[in-house]
């Protein structure tokens, strides 16, 4: 019954990143959620943009509702430079010390 469905193999083996070597699962992992954070991030920073633009078309002239919707804004913009620097610090460093932050490679025993 199993065999009409082919061959089923982890997804890690499949995963052009792994390199072989146990425990390397968990720094792949790392760098996806890392990845994800970065992603999660921006779509936070679209909609809070948006929610903001919308608070201040909806301020009517109202200076305090005016002057909330576009600190929001600001914040917005702080939160998203400030998670893109961390992805080009980590580059950097990635590129002085050799070792890919971002994209880790593990070694192990015979490699």
């Amino acid at each position: 019954m199993l065999g009409i469905f082919g061959e089923i193999k982890p997804p890690i083996e499949n995963n052009a990143y792994f390199t072989g070597t146990k425990g390397s699962g968990i720094f792949l992992l790392l760098s996806n959620l890392f990845k994800l954070a970065g992603v999660i991030a921006g779509i936070f920073f679209i909609v809070q943009v948006i929610l903001a633009g919308f608070n201040y078309l909806s301020a009517n002239g109202d200076p305090k509702k005016t002057e909330v919707a576009f600190a929001k804004i600001w914040q917005s913009m702080i939160g998203l430079a400030i998670v893109a620097s961390a992805f080009v610090i980590a580059s950097v460093i990635g590129r002085l010390t050799g070792i890919n932050i971002l994209n880790p490679t593990i070694y192990g025993p015979g490699q």
